[in-house]
């Protein structure tokens, strides 16, 4: 290859890099200055809809929202300036539509789910709920999916469509909750003892409701012990307190005042038979 294919190919080189390499330095440029001022955008419209709006659902489910569209617009006016025609684009979008359209139809799905959440609010941010196998604390309802915060700080992402679709417990819906307890005696142990000491715990707990009434009552015979049913109601947000407590305390008092605890035992009986 002489001189002159060496020059050839350097201005060609040189032309590529003018016309493309300044286009692709200029998307970068304006895919870094973009993506700061979508953050900021999404930032002041969070705030400004936190002071009209007062569901912390709907503000996380719009700021989404507005992040992925303000993505969306940025990288469709990147693709324009480096040159790449839109009418193309979309001439392949189009022949590929199908396929397209089977790979959204989970996103769509996700969607609507998103949207039949905000409408008919099976949950909102903050309450402790049960879905697709998963408990936590909602922590954020985004354009796609549900964001949970499990009590030992794991971070749980479940799409809205399947978790619209699927059966939902949410611990936080109603104000207060019934706390179930089962305590076993032994059965030489005196059982109106054992009742009135549950009921003392109940009746020194301040956390208990008096109103319904506490539940005490004799709900089984079982192979080792007698099995007392107590129900009591709380506040929501002190159920489990109230259960850990309850547990502890009556374990004492029954040590305490001579009430026995059971545990599984089995009586031997041996017979002494001469040999034939």
């Amino acid at each position: 290859m002489n001189t002159g294919h060496f020059v050839a190919l350097f201005e060609t080189f040189k032309l590529y890099v003018l016309t493309y390499g300044l286009k692709l330095l200029g998307a970068i440029l304006v895919l870094i200055i973009g993506l700061w001022v979508i953050k900021i955008i999404t930032h002041s419209a969070t705030k400004g809809l936190s002071k009209k709006i007062d569901d912390v659902s709907l503000i996380s489910f719009f700021k989404s929202f507005i992040s992925i569209l303000l993505k969306i617009l940025l990288v469709i006016s990147i693709m324009t300036m480096v040159g790449i025609q839109m009418t193309s684009f979309i001439a392949i979008l189009a022949a590929a539509g199908l396929a397209l359209g089977m790979a959204l139809s989970g996103t769509l799905q996700n969607f609507a789910g998103g949207v039949m959440v905000l409408v008919f609010k099976p949950f909102q941010v903050g309450n402790y709920i049960t879905a697709m196998g998963h408990s936590g604390t909602v922590k954020e309802i985004q354009i796609f999916n549900t964001i949970l915060n499990t009590p030992d700080n794991r971070i749980i992402i479940i799409p809205n469509g399947k978790i619209y679709s699927e059966s939902i417990i949410n611990f936080s819906k109603e104000p207060r909750r019934r706390v179930d307890f089962t305590f076993g005696i032994a059965y030489d142990s005196d059982l109106d003892k054992a009742k009135s000491i549950i009921r003392s715990v109940f009746d020194n707990n301040e956390l208990v409701l008096q109103e319904p009434e506490p539940f005490i009552a004799l709900s089984e015979m079982a192979d080792s012990s007698v099995n007392l049913t107590a129900r009591v109601w709380v506040e929501a947000a002190n159920y489990w307190k109230v259960f850990f407590q309850t547990n502890e305390t009556v374990f004492k008092e029954f040590n305490k005042q001579g009430i026995n605890i059971p545990f599984p035992q089995m009586d031997v009986h041996l017979k002494n038979q001469k040999a034939l």
